[in-house]
C-alpha cells in the first residue's frame, strides 16, 4: 500500500511502547492542534517515559489501517474499541 498521508513519511510521531514493543493495537490517535504532531496510543493510561519517537512511516508500516485517518485535521482525535472496529472522530 502506498503511503497515504499528506505529511512526509519521516514526520516525527509519538507512539506508545505497548504498540511498538508488545504489538498492542492502535486504538487512539491524536493529531495535535498546537504542533501538528501525530500520537498513536493503545488506549491505556501512559507515563511520559512510555512514549517513543518514530516516523509516521514506521507507524503506517505497523498498522496500515491508520490510512483511514490521513484527512484528520489538527485538533482532532480518533478512537476505536478494537483494531477491527471503525474509527470514531471528535474535536479535542
Amino acid at each position: 500500500m502506498n503511503f497515504p498521508f499528506y505529511d512526509a513519511p519521516n514526520t516525527a510521531s509519538i507512539i506508545c511502547c505497548h504498540i511498538l514493543n508488545d504489538g498492542d493495537p492502535i486504538l487512539f490517535v491524536s493529531h495535535d492542534e498546537d504542533d501538528g504532531m501525530w500520537q498513536f496510543l493503545c488506549g491505556s493510561t501512559h507515563e511520559t517515559d512510555e512514549a517513543r519517537l518514530v516516523s509516521l512511516r514506521t507507524v503506517f508500516d505497523l498498522d496500515n489501517s491508520i490510512a483511514d485517518l490521513k484527512d484528520m485535521p489538527c485538533g482532532c482525535c480518533a478512537e476505536r474499541k478494537t483494531q477491527n472496529d471503525d474509527w470514531t472522530f471528535k474535536k479535542r
